[in-house]
């Protein structure tokens, strides 16, 4: 057996894997480090300007902000395929961040992997596992002990292999991202779907799963599909009660939940200077809701008022050098475009159960009482990653002062979650009033937005309304309750909206009553989009890691119910696919909260086996129309998923899921391709997926395909068996072959399209990804 370090020597060699600081010295004119906690680790814009000079001469053409920064950051720009939509990219990220939930399980694959150090700047964020119950203190508490285990299993792996880590009550991972570590130009991947969030500082930054995470922290070129780009064309200007949010909010509604699918949406035009950094963050962010790879807007003053503000002049000013690379070239070419102009935008809100049902808050009241929608207000919910910045902040305690003016409080119950441990203590110095209107102010973390909310005040299948300032509204995601008809808007509309406590409030043109009898409207809110001092950071929330961790040790222990080392799953065995069975049949909008439910089983993240148990619960199945009940092809009885796979891979019995249109979208989480692939399944076969998750399933090595003829859908059935083709001359572009055998002794054959590159391939043959990158060390 080689010594460890030729192992390592030999697979950087294979992989064309950089070395830690190579990408730092490459800035000549200024060494200006990415952030405050990493000095020695410098923004390298002249490796950005180098490769954009050669890709453009290449391609003879006027580039988008999009192409300038991604193919800025590719591997061999003198000679990568580069086709918008058709060639796959290999991208060299500049940092990689990751919250809990999704950081464990790409922590035991960084550990499998046998890498002694990530070879990018690293951060975990300990933002997903603080259940809301009571309030942020005694929540935090809480968190602390019931999540210990898994909170010390981060951080000494975090000091064993060089990540950052922030600590459980330092806030949302976005809102810290936009904080410390975004930037003009940076290429950052996080295991979240809302990383986009980073678009709001003239970043790329993607989401992705914990398998994609683990190549670049690697120091493997990591791999995407050249994405397509829509430009959005802003004219004209915000004001009134129209925010940042409603741009978003208006787009989902044009593109829908899988308009963005495969594209980078870039925001332009002059429009764009009316929008705050934060706002434009919230844009990015939202952008998730629509599909899209990453959302981004052009490097601006805005961009630099609020870096110069978080104490990373040095970085605005070094980016005004390299302006003309952090704008889209003029003339240049948008796959589609589309134009809002800001003056004629209406505050606006969508729901329920799809973030993309687009309605003006004027007419909502009217829809949901022909819809039959409940129209009481039973709680709203301000902050999240999406809208929880010192403007958001101040924007609703405007409305809220008004309403104390006149001795009103909210109708309907009201919580806040500040998006970050910075936004907390500078609200809470500067004196906003959201405690007296009756608000509650939650922990610095995801809680309700995300499923952590240990919710009171209703029964479940209790039909409500609640109104957020989140990001996602898909049935039962917040509270577990799929009759809570969920609705995100802007945080000062929610906060008018619980004040008046009903969706037939429009505080454009209706009026409230105060104390005193009188009527009065409330006037459209203004607030700073920064704090008139500095912010005021708070508690020391941040661990580095040490320079030496040669003696940190990580723990997993072998009876632990929260964490579990992960074994290397089974390579293909050369053969085609025969007879597999069918698990389930979905019906209709199948997402990540889905296939792996989120909320109580976040406790399981590290667990693959534990949370295993969550596989598909919340799927609907085409041959019953319930949720969690499947037919056994052995026994004939209906059972839960989960139990119904185990029970198949404990027979040697391998199946595959028939899905529909964009199945799996929302959430980054890895957790919904492992979990099937822990199970014994073989192959997901869709009308269409959603982006992240495709690449998840590849990573695990899953057959993701859909059907040649979406209409195919139709004639599979839950009782019949498939055997897969062509997969010894498995290669990129070709269909395979799929004979569906029904239970009458007939048959059919369909084609199975995909999209698998060579790379892509090799991940399925060696069984997955990290098998791959462990054959190559070898």
């Amino acid at each position: 057996m080689a010594p460890y370090s030729l192992l390592v020597t030999r697979l950087q060699k294979a992989l064309g894997v950089r070395q830690y600081h190579v990408a730092s010295v490459l800035c000549q004119r200024a060494k200006v480090a990415m952030s405050h906690f990493e000095p020695n680790e410098y923004i390298h814009y002249d490796l950005l300007e180098k490769n954009i000079n050669i890709v453009r001469k290449r391609l003879n053409r006027p580039l988008t902000l999009s192409e300038k920064i991604v193919y800025g950051h590719l591997d061999d720009p003198a000679s990568q395929e580069i086709e918008r939509g058709k060639s796959y990219l290999r991208l060299r990220p500049d940092r990689v961040a990751m919250q809990d939930a999704t950081a464990q399980m790409a922590m035991l694959q960084f550990i499998s992997s046998g890498l002694s150090k990530v070879a990018v700047p690293s951060t975990i964020h300990c933002d997903h596992l603080i259940e809301a119950q009571v309030g942020g203190e005694k929540d935090l508490r809480r968190a602390k002990d019931i999540n210990q285990e898994v909170y010390n299993f981060l951080a000494t792996a975090g000091a064993k292999y060089g990540v950052g880590f922030w600590k459980p009550g330092s806030g949302i991972i976005h809102q810290i991202i936009l904080e410390n570590y975004a930037y003009p130009g940076v290429l950052l991947i996080g295991t979240d779907s809302h990383t986009p969030n980073g678009g709001g500082l003239g970043g790329i930054c993607i989401g992705v799963g914990g398998a994609d995470a683990v190549d670049v922290m690697a120091g493997i070129p990591w791999e995407l599909k050249c994405p397509k780009v829509i430009g959005v064309k802003l004219t004209g200007s915000l004001s009134g009660w129209s925010s940042p949010k409603d741009v978003i909010l208006k787009v989902a509604g044009i593109l829908t939940v899988k308009g963005g699918t495969g594209a980078i949406v870039e925001y332009h035009g002059p429009g764009v200077d009316s929008i705050s950094c934060t706002g434009m963050a919230t844009i990015c962010n939202m952008g998730a809701e629509i599909g899209a790879t990453t959302s981004v807007f052009p490097y601006n003053h805005r961009m630099k008022k609020y870096l110069s503000k978080t104490g990373r002049e040095d970085i605005a000013n070094l980016a005004d050098e390299f302006k003309d690379h952090l704008v889209p070239d003029p003339g240049c070419h948008y796959d589609q475009l589309i134009e809002i102009n800001l003056s004629e935008l209406k505050p606006h809100i969508n729901g329920p159960f799809t973030p993309d049902l687009a309605h003006p808050v004027a007419e909502v009241g009217k829809v949901a009482e022909k819809e039959g929608w409940p129209l009481d207000i039973r709680v709203g919910l301000i902050g999240s990653c999406t809208n929880s910045s010192y403007e958001d902040m101040g924007r609703s305690a405007a409305v809220a002062k008004q309403a104390l003016a006149h001795g009103l409080k909210c109708k309907s119950q009201f919580t806040i979650t500040p998006g970050s441990e910075q936004i907390r203590a500078t609200i809470e110095r500067d004196g906003y009033i959201l405690r007296d209107l009756g608000g509650i102010v939650l922990a610095n973390a995801c809680g309700p937005c995300i499923g952590q909310w240990d919710r009171k005040d209703i029964k479940k299948g209790e039909k409500n309304t609640i109104v957020t300032s989140y990001n996602r509204n898909f049935t039962g995601r917040n509270d577990a309750n799929p009759e809570t008809h969920a609705f995100v808007t802007s945080p000062e509309i929610v906060t008018a909206l619980a004040i008046a406590g009903t969706l037939k409030f429009n505080p454009e043109t209706d009026y409230l009553t105060g104390t005193d009898g009188k009527k009065f409207r409330l006037e459209a809110p203004d607030a700073d989009e920064l704090p008139k001092g500095e912010f005021d950071p708070g508690q020391d929330t941040y661990q580095h890691p040490p320079k030496d961790s040669s003696g940190q040790h990580v723990d997993v222990s072998p009876t632990s119910q929260r964490l579990q080392l992960l074994e290397p799953f089974d390579k293909w065995d050369g053969k085609d696919l025969e007879d597999l069975q069918i698990l389930i049949k979905v019906k209709g909008k199948c997402t990540t909260d889905h296939i792996s439910a989120a909320g109580p089983w976040l406790k399981f993240r590290g667990h693959l086996d534990n949370i295993s148990n969550n596989l598909l619960i919340g799927a609907i199945n085409i041959e019953n129309g319930k949720a969690n009940s499947v037919r056994n092809a052995v026994t004939q009885e209906f059972g839960p998923v989960p139990d119904t796979a185990r029970y198949y891979k404990k027979h040697g019995i391998r199946w595959v899921v028939i899905g529909d249109e964009n199945y799996g979208e929302g959430s980054s989480r890895e957790h919904a391709a492992l979990e099937p692939r822990h199970l014994g399944g073989r192959a997901i076969i869709t009308k269409s997926f959603a982006r992240i998750h495709e690449t998840n399933l590849k990573k695990q090595g899953l057959l993701p395909l859909t059907f040649a003829d979406p209409a195919d859908y139709n004639k599979i059935h839950p009782v019949d068996k498939l055997t897969i083709q062509g997969l010894k001359d498995f290669t990129p572009g070709k269909p395979l072959k799929c004979i569906i055998k029904h239970p009458n002794g007939t048959q059919e054959t369909i084609l199975l399209n995909h999209t698998f590159n060579e790379t892509q391939i090799e991940w399925f043959r060696a069984g997955s990804a990290l098998n791959r990158m462990k054959e190559l060390q070898q």
